[in-house]
């Protein structure tokens, strides 16, 4: 299973890379299997390098929330890292 986190969009340069944050990390990503026009300030998925997908800034604030309450449950130990583990999963 693949879990993208919505990433903004902070720079485009003129080889269609895009420098994105992603929760506080930056990295870039190709642009070019996207069919719709990215500028700054949008919000993309991506995978491997690649830009998949542009969503809305709705979308993405929605996502962006639940995975901090996930994260803040985890560290609070009301989940245990483990439950998301597929691995972990099969044994139980």
């Amino acid at each position: 299973m693949c879990l993208s986190i919505p990433s903004k969009v902070i720079a485009i340069d003129e080889n269609n890379y895009a420098t994105v944050d992603t929760l506080g990390v930056r990295r870039q990503v190709t642009l070019d299997l996207i069919d719709e026009a990215v500028k700054i300030g949008d919000f993309v998925l991506i995978h491997v390098g690649f830009a998949m997908n542009k969503i809305s800034q709705e979308e993405a604030q929605e996502s962006l929330q639940l995975y901090t309450q996930i994260v803040e449950q985890m560290q609070n130990g009301e989940i245990e890292p483990e439950v998301g583990d597929i691995n972990y999963a099969k044994q139980g």
